[in-house]
């Protein structure tokens, strides 16, 4: 939690204003037990009727004094904890979008989901619940302490045997429950992910009818997680029990021995009402700090979550200039490229092409060939692990990221919307680009038509990932979103496999027509998306076995011949 502090920067004041107004309430609270101890010596015992009515306006003030000094700790203390979480949130969000792909598929999307949710508002609600009670309840066991022994030490030694065993089973309790807090968020991690995946593959699992199975995983795992809550509430529900006999057993012994200190006249009625009052108070403290310290050790094991994903440096930086483009240079070039995922074999082995402004270089191969791993390495979305992937003769390493992205449109295999407008969804790349470029993009894309047919036009709704559209309309809208702007680079990663052939030649011949010196690569599976490439790129098990035209890899190329004629296409055409 240590770490995290720096996020209460510019709530410095609200974090010490809250515990202050918290301790001027634990003072008012313990003067009461000796004005009753005054009022029961002085105003019962000579029954004065004027001096009770007074104390009993001096307590109502206290109480006023003490209910205001409350709700100025609460206001305080919430608005700090509240700064703390939205600094938190924010900041952990923007750090996660600086890890690159391979660190965000380690941690993994549905735990990174939860401690930006979950672990974040755990941590905000033990930071508020400290402010308000971490200097207030030990202050009210310290002050009934000292007040008890002031009033009479040897009836204080009953405080001072009560109150660390009571100390010490709370803390007992505490130290039972705080590591399976942490398992129980790593089971809620678990459960996140069940939902996830179900909620996003439900047309598969109702396609496969495996509600039941589905039901069924997801029941077992919320059953572990439930099984798991309640051994700690069970353990958690023997605090108040325990503590609560402790305390009676401790005012049965305060009452007997403080009577026959009454009776020798060492002590007044008062003082010894004062001392249970004051017992009360210490049980009152430590069960308040109990809930503090279980809510605070719920929040420690979420901060730590969060510290884990903080602590995960990004595995590579922008750097802050970029190095002149090298004149005649090529526009995209790869020398000796290697790359490997994280713990696995390398996917890509000593590739090496280049590709020209104005050129297309078409991309194909097999399943698990490495297509859509080679052109993400273009946008630094993965780092090669050998060799150098240059971008205007300048390595891609040296370019900032805003630099070298914005450079590029990028389709990916998944065509993915966001919830707005096609507006919004066509700016994303270029924020001020006006309606004349959208619609540009659109006729390029073949979107413009079914476009045009919607109430709205450009205007119109997008639901979350685009659902309201087809899988073909989908990706033709993100198509039309890369080329907004008009990106040097453009990368379509099977990004037609959802168009019909006829839509798709369309395509072809529009992207063709007015290239404007872009470079354009094609992923695709069909021989039919790449054959007019100027370049085809085949590869096969991570190796660029094959490089040229479609009629020169036809006669060359054993494999591309074969995924030609595994299409139909002839080798004459």
């Amino acid at each position: 939690m240590k770490h995290l502090l720096r996020y209460l920067k510019g709530y410095e004041k609200e974090a010490v204003i809250g515990p202050l107004f918290k301790l001027l309430e634990a003072c008012f609270e313990l003067a009461v037990p000796l004005i009753m101890a005054h009022v029961i010596d002085t105003g019962i015992r000579s029954a004065d009727t004027g001096y009770i009515l007074a104390m009993g306006g001096v307590l109502v003030l206290l109480g006023a004094l003490g209910l205001a000094c409350s709700v100025t700790a609460q206001y305080f203390a919430a608005k700090a904890a509240f700064g703390f979480g939205q600094a938190l949130r924010g900041d952990l969000f923007r750090h996660v979008m600086r890890l690159n792909w391979a660190q965000q598929d380690r941690v993994g999307a549905s735990t990174l989901i939860t401690r930006l949710t979950s672990d974040v508002d755990q941590t905000q609600a033990g930071l508020n619940l400290a402010l308000r009670l971490f200097l207030r309840s030990p202050f009210i066991v310290a002050g009934a302490l000292a007040a008890s022994l002031w009033i009479d030490w040897r009836l204080g030694l009953v405080f001072l045997a009560a109150t660390p065993v009571m100390a010490l089973v709370i803390f007992g309790i505490l130290r039972l429950t705080t590591p399976l807090y942490r398992a129980a968020q790593k089971l809620l991690d678990r459960l996140s992910l069940l939902t996830r995946e179900n909620l996003a593959g439900v047309r598969v699992i109702r396609a496969f009818s495996r509600q039941s199975e589905e039901t069924a995983r997801f029941d077992a795992a919320a059953d572990e997680l439930r099984a798991l809550q309640l051994r700690v509430g069970r353990i958690a529900a023997l605090h108040n029990p325990l503590t609560c006999v402790l305390v009676n057993l401790a005012i049965l012994v305060l009452l007997r021995q403080g009577a026959f200190a009454v009776d020798a006249g060492r002590i007044s009625q008062g003082d010894l009402v004062a001392l249970v009052n004051y017992m009360n108070q210490i049980l009152l403290a430590l069960v308040a700090l109990a809930t503090l310290l279980v809510s605070f050790s719920k929040g420690l094991a979420s901060a730590g979550r969060v510290c884990e994903v903080l602590a995960e440096a990004p595995a590579f930086e922008s750097p802050a200039e970029a190095p002149a483009p090298v004149s005649g240079a090529a526009r995209v070039a790869f020398e000796n490229v290697s790359f490997g995922y994280e713990g696995g074999e390398k996917e890509l082995e000593q590739i090496s092409f280049s590709a020209l402004p104005g050129q297309t270089v078409g991309i194909i191969g097999g399943t698990g060939a490495g297509k859509s791993t080679l052109v993400n390495l273009i946008p630094r979305f993965y780092e090669a692990s050998e060799g150098r992937v240059l971008v205007d003769g300048v390595d891609v390493r040296a370019l900032p990221f805003a630099r070298l992205r914005g450079r590029i449109g990028l389709v990916p295999q998944k065509a993915r919307l966001f919830a707005g407008t096609v507006a919004s969804n066509l700016r994303m790349r270029c924020p001020d680009a006006p309606d004349e470029a959208l619609w540009a993009a659109l006729e390029t894309a073949q979107a413009a038509d079914f476009v045009r047919a919607l109430p709205q036009g450009l205007n119109s709704p997008v639901a979350q990932n685009g659902r309201n559209f087809s899988g073909g309309q989908r990706q033709r809208l993100c198509i039309a979103r890369a080329l907004v702007g008009s990106p040097d680079i453009l990368i379509l990663d099977d990004s037609a496999s959802a168009l019909d052939y006829a839509t798709e030649a369309q395509l072809r011949r529009a992207l063709a027509k007015d290239t404007s010196g872009r470079t354009t690569f094609l992923v695709s599976q069909r021989a039919a998306s790449i054959r007019h490439a100027d370049t085809i790129l085949v590869l096969d098990d991570g190796r660029v076995i094959a490089a040229g035209t479609h009629d020169q890899l036809v006669h060359s190329c054993a494999v591309y011949r074969d995924i030609c004629r595994s299409q139909h296409i002839e080798e004459g055409l």
